[in-house]
């Protein structure tokens, strides 16, 4: 059965808080407080300034899903679409539903007069993310994140 491409709502709140807290665990072993990770979700779901969540949707269930963010770059003078929080349940992977999520959000991006690429990062020793991402015609650009993060 192929799966479908959408725009997440306010009923994927769940599965989207749920996904995040396993990617969490899955590909950095870190835990995720859920009270912290649901008002995040919602916070997107409420104001699209924040992100857009994009769902795969098989058989009426959700899938999988990425984030979409926005850094507004200077030098291109329009916004940078971040991919985030990325999570394919573990029985649908291998199946093409990261591809379509991120053909999609590239489709998405290309119809915004203000989009004028995309990003995304991921975990150092994360190499089979790597190669898929790379597969899917991404590069490195050469640069290196670094972080001063509060709490």
């Amino acid at each position: 059965m192929p799966h479908t491409i959408r725009s997440a709502d306010h009923d994927d709140f769940t599965v989207l808080a749920d996904f995040n807290i396993r990617m969490a665990l899955e590909t950095e072993n870190h835990q995720l407080a859920r009270e912290v990770v649901e008002p995040g979700v919602k916070a997107v779901l409420e104001d699209d300034r924040h992100g857009r969540y994009f769902v795969a949707e098989r058989d009426g269930a959700v899938v999988g899903c990425l984030l979409i963010t926005y850094e507004w770059s200077d030098w291109r003078n329009g916004n940078i679409w971040w991919v985030q929080s990325v999570y394919v349940a573990p029985e649908h992977r291998r199946q093409g539903v990261f591809r379509a999520l991120c053909e999609y959000a590239e489709s998405q991006a290309k119809a915004d007069p203000q989009a004028v690429g995309l990003r995304l990062y991921v975990e150092q020793n994360n190499q089979t993310a790597q190669a898929v991402y790379e597969k899917l015609g991404w590069v490195r650009p050469g640069y290196l994140v670094l972080q001063r993060m509060f709490e």
